[in-house]
């Protein structure tokens, strides 16, 4: 139970546009061939106006917008309604893993195709065993060999056995399998015997079935493997192969272009100059986004001009599922980057109640042939951007290649150190969970906590919520954590 000091949280008007988005009317940008534009004013109920009426020494200090605040799950209800799963494509099974299955895949013919062997050793009848022992063994001749992938040559005749790998076919008549080391045939190797072994001595009896795997034992001809809407895991990959598929249906992979805006930002690899800093959003992100089975496309850098950023935007909608850009989403941010998006589609500016990450831009961009591409402004604060992916780009990832909406695995500890949380807004503080030596898991801060510290995300594996409402989260107390290195189908979703 979270046991923190608790906000009373304030509620006033909120306007929605399009389909119910809240924004400020102030903060909508328009263009005059699509708008984003104010169309219905939500009445406050009396509850609510009573609630607003509280003293404001009871309330968070709070900037003049935030009551308009979206909260991340109404944030992320907004986005989701614009992606959809995307057309299915004939691809390489190797290249499918963590694809979602767009067909039902039926098994042509059993799985193994015939009974075989488990082990390296003889195919005997078991009647044949009776009275075998380690001190008392059973001689027979030895019929032929079968290797793995090869035909038994005959039938077993009864008083004999047949030598045979791991995996061969079982010959007509065998109902056991006895292992080499079950038999004296280390023995013979030992005294040299190897290439004159007519005949083996048998030390133990065998039960029928003993050692063999039945035609059909995994996969029944007709039975129906992989539904439509697996998602293909290691395992699935190798069950498609063992059914002869060098390829699969499935939903493609989403190409997500990725835009840097600044005239501060300088590409890795280039000489450092005085003044600048290096693009790190764009690789960060490309990673989120290849992390969650995106292919990312790192557009460049657009500098503060008008014309350098309608260059990557129209380079960018060429083939992109969606358009990620960093920086210039904030509220009284460089008008450029707004107007720009503004001109080529229909773009709105949130506050969402989470720290890092409360400035987000969110809509669609005009690409060719009059196709919309979603957009989603990450603030330029490296921290606050991958927080801000991690909550609404990997969501929408998931849902374009079928897997919908999965959330983060989520786990409690108890934390080492304090979060604080001073203006009434969720909390996601980096973190590293880690075992203590009596099993517990306890969360430990990665350090700083700014946005601008990429650090910090880079030596956590977790992200520690402190709710909106609770001023301070102290040590000791249990946290939940969004465990940032586990894959989201870690537990099944039923």
């Amino acid at each position: 139970m979270v046991r923190g000091k608790r906000f009373e949280k304030t509620v006033s008007p909120r306007l929605t546009v399009g389909n119910g988005w809240p924004v400020s009317p102030r903060h909508v940008i328009c263009s005059r061939r699509n708008m984003l534009a104010p169309r219905t004013l939500s009445a406050m109920t009396p509850d609510k106006q009573h609630e607003h009426s509280k003293p404001h020494h009871d309330r968070p200090h709070r900037h003049h917008y935030d009551a308009e605040m979206l909260s991340v799950e109404e944030a992320r209800e907004r986005i989701l309604s614009y992606f959809s799963r995307l057309d299915p494509v004939e691809v390489d099974l190797i290249d499918a893993l963590d694809m979602v299955l767009a067909e039902d895949l039926v098994a042509p013919f059993d799985v193994p195709p015939l009974p075989n062997s488990a082990m390296d050793g003889y195919a005997v009848l078991s009647s044949d065993l009776v009275g075998a022992s380690a001190s008392s063994a059973v001689e027979l001749p030895v019929a032929f060999t079968v290797a793995a992938g090869a035909l038994p040559e005959g039938p077993l005749v009864a008083g004999s056995v047949v030598r045979i790998m791991t995996g061969a076919p079982l010959p007509q008549g065998a109902d056991a399998v006895v292992p080499f080391e079950d038999t004296d045939e280390l023995e013979r190797r030992a005294k040299g015997d190897v290439d004159a072994q007519d005949s083996i001595g048998i030390k133990l009896t065998a039960k029928p079935g003993d050692n063999i795997r039945a035609a059909g034992e995994d996969i029944a001809k007709g039975e129906m493997v992989l539904k439509a809407g697996t998602r293909l895991r290691p395992g699935a990959i190798g069950v498609a192969a063992s059914l002869g598929r060098g390829t699969v249906r499935a939903y493609r992979r989403p190409v997500v272009a990725i835009i840097s805006t600044g005239d501060e930002l300088m590409t890795p690899g280039e000489p450092h100059q005085p003044g600048k800093i290096y693009n790190s959003n764009a690789y960060s992100i490309a990673a989120e986004v290849k992390r969650y089975g995106g292919i990312p496309k790192i557009s460049g850098i657009a500098k503060d001009t008008i014309e350098s950023l309608q260059e990557r935007l129209a380079g960018a909608l060429a083939t992109a599922d969606m358009i990620v850009t960093s920086a210039g989403v904030s509220k009284g941010d460089y008008d450029v980057v707004k107007d720009v998006l503004a001109k080529n589609g229909a773009i709105a500016l949130w506050s969402v109640r989470m720290r890092p990450a409360k400035p987000l831009a969110f809509g669609t961009l005009n690409g060719p042939g009059g196709r919309k591409v979603p957009h989603l402004g990450l603030p330029g604060n490296p921290v606050s951007a991958m927080v801000a992916f991690e909550q609404f780009g990997r969501a929408a990832i998931h849902v374009m290649m079928g897997r919908g909406e999965l959330p983060k695995p989520t786990v409690q500890a108890i934390l080492d150190d304090p979060v604080n949380n001073f203006d009434g807004r969720r909390v996601y503080a980096r973190v590293i969970v880690y075992q203590a030596p009596d099993g517990v898991l306890r969360a430990r801060s990665t350090g700083t906590q700014s946005s601008g510290a990429l650090t910090s995300m880079a030596f956590a594996n977790g992200l520690a919520i402190c709710p909106d409402d609770v001023s301070k989260m102290e040590a000791g107390e249990t946290v939940t954590v969004e465990m940032l290195d586990w894959p989201e189908d870690v537990f099944p979703h039923r």
